[in-house]
Order: structure tokens, then C-alpha cells, then sequence
């Protein structure tokens, strides 16, 4: 008895997730904006862009 409920618990969780996904996908299309990256992406891509040095260990994926 607990199965379905516990099931449709997260069926319905995910469902949301997924419009919500794609709500902010749409308006992020719309308003031609981008993700923003964290701090350690930022880092990796300007080292790549200036041909810097491979970053610090702590900093590689």
C-alpha cells in the first residue's frame, strides 16, 4: 500500500522538475540570456582563452 503512494510521490516530483526545467529554459530562450557559470568554470575558460597554463589541480575536473 505504501508502494504507490511513495511512487506517485515521486512520479509527480519529477513532473514537476521537468516543467519547471523547461519554463525557465523558455524564458531564458525569450530573453536571450545564458546560465550563469560557478567561479571554478570561469577560471578554466579564461585560462584557455588567454593560453595560460593548465589550472591548478584543485580547479580540473
Amino acid at each position: 500500500m505504501v508502494l504507490p503512494v511513495v511512487a506517485a510521490a515521486v512520479f509527480a516530483g519529477l513532473g514537476r522538475m521537468v516543467i519547471q526545467r523547461i519554463r525557465l529554459d523558455r524564458a531564458a530562450r525569450e530573453n536571450h540570456t545564458v546560465a550563469l557559470l560557478d567561479a571554478a568554470a570561469r577560471a578554466r575558460i579564461s585560462a584557455a582563452l588567454r593560453g595560460a597554463a593548465p589550472p591548478p589541480a584543485s580547479m580540473a575536473e
